[in-house]
């Protein structure tokens, strides 16, 4: 990414509907140098990636008629939080002095203690007209500030529609105390009381609506709620408490018991036992000594430390994760696009739909007047929901990516999020996947040569290479005490082996096919390497100045949970895969164990993308597990990628999907986070559909002609409250989801 290419957060304030999502982004997208943009409703945030300064992205958003300010720290944050907070507390207040005005006007109506319109008692008339203006202005401000400033953008959304709705029928009712001949005429009833229980009851779901939003983010609050404040640091000899945004690189910091880490870095005294179940979802404490990587944020048990720091700031692990969750929250899946695209012509539409049924009441109702006609037309403005529309999609995002990082599991994306749940078919490389990644050699059996000869030779060469079957060729002769001798020369033959001169001996030390492709004869060590083959382990083969020299068994045990997780995938109708460029047999030793039929072995790092590419041909979705650094290229043409790992050391950036852990439970998990996030999604969108189809024809009167049924606005003010309250509870219940595990 070039570097003057930055992500930008901003709270947006002033949207009150799904409407005003695509004003905003087309106001952020009209900014030169825009890369992306995501507006999430449910959050009021939106996430803007590109070569631009984040005031003119807000310039551009307080020119569509939006409030706008950048959440640069966390302490922007907690005070967006904060305002969050007032404006609850306002809203109540709002909705109880609304109600309380509303309400008793409402029972007195109900129980016929309302006086007439005439003589004396319009002077009471009067009283309430001004009385109900006041709550309008001081409970429904909002509303009619919005629908005009929506007006002058040349814009309309749901503070249009109720502003609409209740200004109507306090105008008209008002209308009719001031010029009583009129009212002989062409109606009886008034519609302050319906004014302000609207405004009362919307008010009232807006608040616990925004109470139960607070929820969906609890995730994303943890995670930063994680990083202390402080941190003992060591300088000059001396320790000091600092705040931790004076902290810097290389600086010693000193963890006592109970304490949190505040940023990542290496231990260089002391051991403790630490609690990262912050990162890796798994509650077990991990030994931490000299020389072992820890992560800000995680939870010292018991012991005390020293270390240096190595990351800070917004390069630390926790950052990260925080920083890929927040984004994963603002992206939008592709069914959410849906919603999305009808909300941009939904609050038009119910304005038409609104004229409409008036002019159909007044043009060709014979069993009405100009009252069933008003309110016919103000409870199709007040019953229409793009709240719910806009919430459904957003709402459900935020709680399921939160869920999954309590997993251990970083979801890039929305669009991810959907294709996991799609996957037909899970490619899994083997090394470090389904096997633990920790090679230990079993055998070493030289021809020609003495044992400790052949490990000396073989470890010089094994030295400059960084694959992990070297790491166990290491450990070996460290173990024996075997000094290593001087390389020139060396080559790394990709996905086949490695070469090179120890002491004027050319030394190769490669796989079965490339040593047969030397020109070595196979009977030489075909036996030999068939006994290892069958007990699923690694061979590598010693050729030293063009002669057979031996070969090197290896063993890579099968991770303890790699059989459940798998079997878990098969029953859930998902094909699975493995793919590795280990031997044939041992590959297939190794399927043996764990229940995989179909393997693809001795693939070069190279080619695994066209296994991907063939599959794909085959089937719809296809997965890819692996390392997220050898398997980049494989990974890059999955639909869909996992890095699997432990903690921060898996290439976060190069993968769909990111698991914090090397358990294969953590796929599992993913799959089915993202299966019940979409079907989550698709209950809130089928909800608000419904809520729309049937609530706007019956708020019109359809049902009147036949049955003599009107629906009342102020029931249609609680119904539409109540439609994106149920949206949000609907979507919190993804919180209950419980993690798969042996």
């Amino acid at each position: 990414m070039n570097k003057s290419v930055q992500s930008i957060r901003l709270s947006v304030g002033g949207m009150s509907c799904a409407g005003c999502v695509g004003s905003v982004e087309k106001a952020i997208n009209s900014v030169q140098g825009i890369i992306e943009s995501n507006v999430n409703f449910a959050e009021h945030t939106a996430t803007v990636t590109g070569d631009v300064s984040s005031q003119a992205v807000i310039d551009a958003i307080v020119s569509a008629g939006y409030e706008a300010s950048e959440l640069k720290s966390a302490d922007d944050e907690q005070e967006k939080e904060n305002e969050e907070r007032k404006q609850y507390h306002a809203l109540l207040k709002q909705s109880w002095v609304a109600g309380g005005v509303g309400f008793p006007l409402l029972l007195m109506g109900w129980t016929g203690l309302m006086p007439g319109m005439d003589g004396v008692a319009r002077l009471f008339w009067i009283g309430v007209s001004l009385l109900t203006l006041y709550v309008l202005y001081y409970s429904g401000r909002r509303f009619f500030v919005g629908a005009f400033s929506n007006f002058k953008h040349h814009n309309a959304n749901m503070d249009t529609l109720i502003a609409l709705g209740t200004g109507t029928a306090w105008v008209y009712s008002t209308f009719l105390i001031m010029f009583p001949a009129i009212r002989a005429d062409v109606a009886q009833h008034v519609y302050f009381e319906a004014a302000v229980v609207i405004i009362a009851l919307i008010n009232l779901g807006a608040a616990l609506e925004m109470r139960a939003k607070g929820k969906t983010s609890e995730a994303v609050k943890r995670l930063i709620g994680l990083q202390p404040r402080q941190a003992t640091v060591i300088r000059n000899g001396i320790e000091l408490n600092v705040d931790i945004e004076h902290v810097g690189l290389e600086e010693t910091i000193r963890i006592r018991p109970g304490e949190k880490i505040p940023v990542d870095g290496i231990v260089i005294e002391g051991e403790s036992v630490v609690d990262e179940s912050m990162l890796t979802g798994e509650p077990l404490g991990i030994v931490k000594k000299q020389g072992d990587s820890v992560f800000g944020g995680t939870i010292n048990k018991n012991g005390s430390f020293l270390f240096v720091a190595k990351k800070i700031g917004k390069d630390t692990a926790l950052s990260h994760i925080v920083t890929l969750v927040r984004q994963a929250q603002n992206s939008k899946p592709k069914i959410g696009r849906l919603a999305d695209k009808i909300s941009s012509v939904f609050v038009p539409s119910v304005l038409i739909i609104s004229i409409l049924t008036f002019l159909v009441w007044i043009n060709y109702g014979t069993l009405v007047n100009i009252n069933h006609a008003l309110l016919a037309a103000m409870t199709v403005l007040i019953i229409a929901c793009p709240c719910a529309l806009g919430l459904a999609t957003p709402i459900s995002i935020m709680v399921g990516v939160g869920k999954a990082a309590e997993f251990g599991i970083l979801i890039r994306n929305g669009e991810v999020l959907q294709t996991a749940g799609e996957i037909d078919v899970i490619v899994f490389d083997k090394t470090g996947t389904i096997t633990e990644g920790k090679p230990t050699i079993q055998a070493i059996v030289p021809v020609d040569y003495e044992e400790n000869e052949l490990l000396q030779l073989v470890a010089s060469i094994e030295n400059k290479s960084e694959h992990p079957l070297s790491m166990a060729v290491l450990k070996t002769a460290n173990e024996k005490n075997i000094s290593l001798l001087e390389v020139k020369n060396f080559k790394a033959i990709n996905g086949k082996g490695v070469e090179g001169y120890v002491n004027g001996r050319q030394v190769l030390i490669a796989n079965e096919k490339h040593v047969i492709s030397t020109g070595v004869n196979e009977s030489e060590f075909r036996m030999m390497a068939d006994e290892y083959y069958k007990k699923a382990m690694t061979v590598l083969f010693a050729v030293i100045d063009g002669k057979f020299a031996g070969i090197i068994a290896i063993a890579d045990g099968i991770k303890a949970d790699s059989v459940a997780a798998i079997k878990q995938l098969k029953d859930d109708g998902i094909n699975v895969v493995m793919l590795t460029g280990d031997n044939k047999a041992t590959a297939k030793a190794i399927a043996v164990q764990v229940g995989i039929d179909q393997v693809y072995a001795e693939v070069l790092p190279e080619n695994k993308a066209e296994i991907i590419k063939q599959l794909q041909n085959k089937y719809k979705t296809v997965a890819m597990v692996g390392d997220g650094i050898n398997d980049a290229p494989a990974l890059a043409f999955s639909n869909v990628g996992f890095a699997i790992g432990a903690g921060a050391d898996v290439a976060i950036e190069s993968a769909d999907i990111t698991l914090m852990t090397s358990s294969l439970m953590g796929v599992v998990n993913a799959i089915n986070v993202s299966k019940a996030t979409i079907k989550n999604i698709k209950q809130n969108l089928f909800g608000a559909f419904i809520y729309n189809v049937l609530g706007i024809p019956i708020a019109a009167g359809v049902l009147f002609p036949a049955f003599g049924i009107m629906l009342n606005p102020m029931v249609a003010g609680g119904a539409m409250a109540m439609s994106s309250l149920t949206v949000v509870s609907n979507a919190n219940r993804l919180r209950m989801l419980k993690a798969s595990s042996l």
